[in-house]
């Protein structure tokens, strides 16, 4: 790994919540040193609103966000990839495109907030928790010595950030 820009995937199946919080998250604390992306194996096409209302009440940005589809990344011309983190278990599961730049790979999945049903303010809640799981991966992913860390020990570090507080699963791998 050398001082360029990473290019970082954050995966989810419907690319609406869990993937669009992570990618904001990345764009604010990696800002410099990570380009953060977002993409979904079935896209649901919309953003969640909940998912952007609370990206705002934290201070990140919440412009420029869209549901779409993984293979926009495995295309010609997709940026090179140095990172591919799913955020869901079902996208853990499934046979992942051919990424470009053979990117390191992890599972950080947490709990869909958008599946929690119940009142409009359980619903929010469940958006800030998983917020918060996000970003305090994402906050360890980005204090990482990526300059100065083997390859080897950089994978381990990936999957014990996928191991913290609100894993849904500590097994699974990014495809």
């Amino acid at each position: 790994m050398n001082d360029a820009l990473y290019n970082v995937l954050l995966l989810c199946t419907g690319n609406s919540a869990r993937s669009i919080m992570a990618e904001g998250i990345l764009r604010k604390e990696g800002a410099g040193r990570f380009a953060a992306f977002s993409a979904g194996s079935h896209p649901k096409g919309a953003v969640n609103p909940l998912a952007i209302k609370v990206l705002e009440s934290f201070g990140y940005p919440i412009d420029g966000y869209r549901s779409k589809p993984w293979d926009e990344f495995a295309a010609p011309g997709a940026p090179r990839l140095d990172f591919v983190f799913t955020v869901c278990d079902s996208a853990a599961g499934e046979a992942c495109p051919v990424w470009p730049g053979q990117p390191m790979t992890a599972h950080w999945g947490i709990e869909d907030p958008a599946a929690v049903e119940g009142t409009p303010v359980q619903r929010e809640a469940a958006f800030v928790t998983a917020f918060k799981y996000l970003r305090n991966r994402i906050t360890v992913f980005t204090a990482l010595p990526m300059r100065s860390i083997s390859t080897m020990a950089l994978q381990a570090k990936l999957r014990e950030i996928g191991r913290m507080e609100g894993s849904s699963s500590g097994s699974k791998k990014a495809g």
